[in-house]
């Protein structure tokens, strides 16, 4: 495994980072997995393969992810051996009117999610999107008192524009509060809209990227084809399809197979080697429902790209609108 800093902050995180939405309720999402043995076996195989970042967010299954989360990291791993990150903002399905980034919203979530994680501090604390209905400067207020209380080690955000992103950190410089270090979008090989300005940004402000969906809802594997969907989160995964519609999108996954088959690896192996080989590139964070979703996962921080394969799988590519951001 390897081993990054997350921008100027003092965590270092492995080349992956498993995402804890797959583990939680079934009235939530029916692919879910919800039984804590399955949660455990696959932290447990994370910890072996040296994977120690693990992320959540306390609207994934109402907050049971967290839950779930927390026991498996509670029972297998020492506290300060593993970085853990959740995120706040976006409506908890149980209770839609719990949302938003205003100070009450979050001081509530923040101190729910450290008794649902069971510790005293969450290395890195995200906000889930941008609000439009709360001054910026209230939210990063509070996020830096949370930073100084000791509860938040260090902040982070995911999905919004630029000018947004870029707007907050300045807000932050301005009052000297706590800045972002890392941004949590949406990149991968069939959705490179980030490299407009985003990821350009974020190289400039030595802010890390942990992009979510890096192997495009499995699409690259083949898991959803141009006339079939093989697994049943991509037969029931609506937003999945409104994120990944066109036929370029597939031509593209077929571009990743093909150099994939020639490497005698994944598709998904080279989706992530791709994004390895990006600038800022910190943990691209994977779902898992199997444990050799996550074994690729791990192997593919090993998988090197040359100039010749990484211009095949971009060659496809063409200019997207920007996707919605909920989930």
């Amino acid at each position: 495994m390897i081993y990054k800093k997350i921008g100027n902050s003092h965590l270092e995180v492995s080349g992956v980072c498993l995402g804890m939405m797959t583990y939680g309720s079934k009235e939530w999402r029916p692919w879910v997995l919800d039984q804590q043995e399955d949660c455990d076996t696959h932290v447990k195989r994370c910890l072996d393969l040296g994977i120690n970042f693990f992320d959540t967010a306390n609207i994934y299954s109402s907050g049971v992810s967290e839950i779930m989360t927390g026991k498996a990291l509670k029972k297998l791993a020492k506290r300060e051996d593993v970085i853990i990150a959740t995120k706040v903002g976006l409506p908890v399905p149980k209770d839609p009117t719990q949302k938003g980034l205003s100070k009450a919203q979050i001081l509530k979530h923040v101190d729910q999610s450290l008794k649902n994680l069971q510790t005293d501090y969450i290395d890195l604390y995200q906000i889930h999107r941008w609000d439009y209905n709360t001054p910026i400067e209230e939210t990063m207020e509070i996020l830096h008192q949370l930073v100084q209380s000791g509860k938040v080690r260090y902040i982070g955000a995911s999905s919004m524009y630029a000018w947004q992103f870029c707007k907050a950190n300045y807000i932050a410089d301005l009052n000297g509060w706590t800045r972002f270090v890392s941004m949590q979008n949406h990149y991968n090989i069939l959705y490179r809209e980030e490299e407009r300005e985003m990821n350009k940004y974020c190289a400039a402000e030595n802010i890390s990227l942990l992009p979510w969906s890096p192997v495009a809802r499995g699409i690259v594997n083949g898991t959803r084809t141009r006339t079939q969907a093989t697994t049943l989160r991509s037969k029931t995964d609506g937003y999945g399809k409104k994120l990944y519609n066109r036929e370029i999108d597939f031509k593209v996954a077929d571009a990743v197979m093909e150099v994939a088959k020639n490497k005698g690896v994944s598709g998904a192996e080279i989706a992530l080697a791709w994004l390895h080989q990006q600038p800022m590139m910190a943990a691209p964070i994977f779902g898992a429902t199997q444990l050799w979703h996550i074994e690729e996962a791990a192997h593919s921080v090993d998988v090197k790209l040359t100039p010749e394969e990484i211009e095949i799988i971009e060659a496809p590519y063409e200019v997207n609108i920007v996707k919605p951001w909920n989930l």
